[in-house]
């Protein structure tokens, strides 16, 4: 059927993985390091995507494709959460959920911290947590094995501003710049009045 459906630019695109964080639906990845629209039957057309974009890579065109399909969407929707927060150090090394996922390290004093944590930052992310002074060890080494042994789709760190969280930061840094691939990630701080600091 001939229907509205977005287009991705793949010369403009940086990979930075907003688009996929905004589509409800999950028909975007990010793959090599280009957002692909992979299921077109998960497109809705209506284009939430298209704002996050900051290279302007997303459009519309009408075209051939598969028509919406809204119980496919629902039922992928029902698996998103593969797993529930879990402290780093509990995490295993490989595991199905890992794959493909967006990955987000946060501070376990994050979520209390910022009202919205959930919605703002779980959602359709696999999440490990943890605190580097409770735990008093370098998360690094098994945040690279994660990141080496898991198609790791992008990380987003989470850290309160307090100085004890850089060490949470400086791990996830250091296992990024260790796996040696290429991941977008990107690190949100959140002040003690639980406000996002640009």
């Amino acid at each position: 059927m001939i229907r509205k459906i977005i287009r991705i630019d793949k010369e403009k695109c940086n990979g930075c993985g907003a688009c996929a964080d905004a589509c409800h639906e999950g028909a975007i990845d990010i793959i090599n390091g280009k957002a692909e629209l992979v299921r077109e039957h998960f497109c809705d057309g209506l284009g939430d995507c298209l704002p996050e974009c900051p290279t302007g890579a997303i459009s519309f065109e009408e075209r051939e494709a598969p028509e919406y399909d809204e119980e496919a969407v629902k039922e992928a929707q029902k698996k998103t959460l593969q797993n529930w927060p879990v402290q780093i150090k509990l995490a295993p090394v490989s595991a199905p959920y890992f794959n493909g996922a967006k990955l987000l390290i946060a501070a376990d004093c994050t979520a209390y911290a910022y009202a919205s944590f959930h919605q703002d930052f779980i959602r359709n992310k696999v999440t490990l947590i943890g605190c580097p002074k409770l735990d008093q060890v370098d998360y690094s080494e098994k945040l690279t094995e994660i990141i080496q042994n898991n198609n790791i789709q992008s990380v987003t760190i989470v850290r309160m501003e307090v100085p004890c969280c850089g060490g949470l930061e400086m791990a996830a840094k250091k296992a990024l710049q260790n796996s040696e691939k290429f991941i977008p990630w990107q690190v949100i701080t959140i002040s003690i009045d639980g406000k996002t600091i640009e």
